[in-house]
């Protein structure tokens, strides 16, 4: 047997960007605020394997979809022989060509599901629009898109752990073949023309350039904040006057209805000092509360908060919230020993945009 060159430079370079790729979604994945690093990855992910399936249909031996094995007796013999003396195959083996369809087909479910997730939950990116209409199925979007990256996760998990496998049992050029491009067998070396070398330049030089683009430029279209930005003294100006005056302003949809009307009629005793307005100005703030309140958000906070009200539960406020104390875990412990903090009322500490209507996951300090 002769050492054949079967991957090209330009195979290879895809395989190493698109585990760079993987790694980053996974570990931006973990932190609300690095939610924008996460949808990045993602659609630069998206536009490499774009390419990648563009080259499967160029004539390059071994990496174009025709030479990809499909047979499913083929598959068969294949798992059924991976401990004993097993055929070897140049290009993809019947494992490996359903296993890089299905990551195909599954990173493009992932980034479809993520897409609608980023707009319906957060109101951010090319599916904003969606966060109006169908809000209240955000969960589901969420829970969509992670059920198809964990089966991506998963199957790449998989596929790993054949190679690294066939490397122990067979052959040791199996993973070697995916730095310098070459295996041992019988057939003939690749030879790419200039249009196939021009298109892998362009490719993977797009991928790259997408990717540092978004990680650079989170107003983009894919990634934009489309939230509106509230001027709470040009809305209501005696609710930025009055409540704004004795604490940081907290966006109505944070709380229900019911916790407003309660707050607003024991104003003698707001949260133990006396807040008392005149008749007039109650009534306008109350009124301007319940108009606003989370039973008419679309926003995360207060679709997940009304969500994880137990049946005639009202809090007093937002902090007695299920919702908030489960996103807050620890978070006394935190604010009471960093002085910038201070208290967890002080939600601008960590939300600088709060008095302003929002709280994205993105905008998060610390």
């Amino acid at each position: 047997m002769k050492k054949i060159l079967v991957w090209s430079i330009y195979t290879r370079v895809f395989h190493v960007l698109a585990m760079v790729m993987m790694l980053g979604a996974y570990l931006s994945s973990g932190e609300d605020k690095w939610l924008s690093i996460h949808a990045s990855f993602g659609y630069a992910m998206g536009a490499l394997f774009l390419g990648r399936v563009l080259w499967g249909f160029l004539d390059i031996p071994y990496s174009k979809f025709k030479d990809f094995n499909f047979n499913f007796a083929e598959l068969k013999s294949y798992a059924l022989n991976v401990f004993g003396n097993k055929k070897q195959y140049l290009g993809h083996n019947p494992a490996s060509s359903y296993a890089i369809i299905g990551m195909m087909v599954l990173l493009l479910l992932s980034i479809i599901s993520g897409a609608l997730a980023y707009g319906v939950q957060e109101g951010m990116g090319i599916a904003s629009f969606l966060n109006h209409t169908v809000f209240a199925k955000m969960k589901i979007f969420k829970e969509v898109h992670e059920f198809f990256s964990n089966a991506l996760v998963f199957l790449i998990a998989a596929h790993i752990a054949g190679a690294l496998l066939d490397r122990l049992l067979h052959s040791k050029l199996i993973l070697r073949s995916m730095v310098d491009g070459y295996k041992e067998g019988e057939g003939k070396s690749i030879q790419l023309s200039l249009v196939q070398k021009a298109f892998g330049i362009v490719w993977l030089g797009l991928a790259m350039f997408a990717l540092v683009y978004l990680l650079a430029s989170p107003k983009s279209v894919l990634l934009a904040d489309n939230n509106p930005r509230v001027d709470y003294a040009t809305l209501h100006p005696a609710f930025a006057k009055e409540c704004g005056s004795c604490h940081m302003l907290y966006p109505p949809h944070l709380l229900p209805k019911a916790s407003w009307d309660s707050m607003m009629s024991s104003l003698e005793n707001h949260f133990g000092d006396d807040a008392s307005l005149d008749a007039k100005t109650t009534q306008s703030i109350k009124t301007f509360l319940d108009e606003n309140s989370a039973e008419h958000s679309t926003k995360e906070a207060a679709v997940y908060m009304l969500a994880r009200l137990k049946n005639g539960t009202m809090p007093e406020s937002i902090t007695q919230t299920q919702f908030w104390k489960k996103r807050h875990q620890g978070i006394e412990k935190v604010a009471l020993n960093d002085p910038k903090i201070g208290k967890i009322s002080n939600c601008k500490a960590c939300h600088p945009y709060i008095e302003q209507g929002s709280i994205n996951d993105r905008d998060i300090k610390g």
